[in-house]
């Protein structure tokens, strides 16, 4: 079956927190939608994959900090950043006034219904 959408029609609530869609999962691979409503890393907390993540801003505006770099980087509508494995790092902040849509591409993510000593 051939399945096709608009990544920005399909409905999210902003009350109830970021919305997470995965739009594509095959093996090694998964591609997700997030949408963002002013959500951010909670302080003193770092987010790290054992899989290279691509993301991509659609909409809206965020700041991504990368440890290790002198200032969170301000992301706008089309920028994009490759985040090798085990980097570490944390969303400053997202627009909390318009919605803040990511494309998140997992590359080397263990399949969810991998044994629990593969993921």
């Amino acid at each position: 079956m051939i399945q096709s959408e608009n990544l920005f029609s399909s409905p999210f609530d902003g009350a109830n927190g970021e919305h997470f869609m995965d739009i594509l999962s095959v093996p090694g691979v998964r591609i997700e939608r997030v949408v963002s409503t002013g959500q951010a890393t909670p302080e003193g907390e770092w987010l790290a994959q054992d899989w290279l993540e691509w993301v991509v801003l659609l909409s809206g505006a965020a700041a991504l900090r990368v440890e290790g770099e002198p200032e969170a980087r301000v992301l706008k509508p089309g920028d994009w950043t490759a985040l090798p494995a085990q980097t570490r790092h944390r969303v400053e902040w997202s627009d909390a006034r318009t919605p803040t849509v990511w494309l998140a591409v997992h590359v080397g993510e263990p399949a969810k219904d991998a044994p629990a000593g593969a993921r």
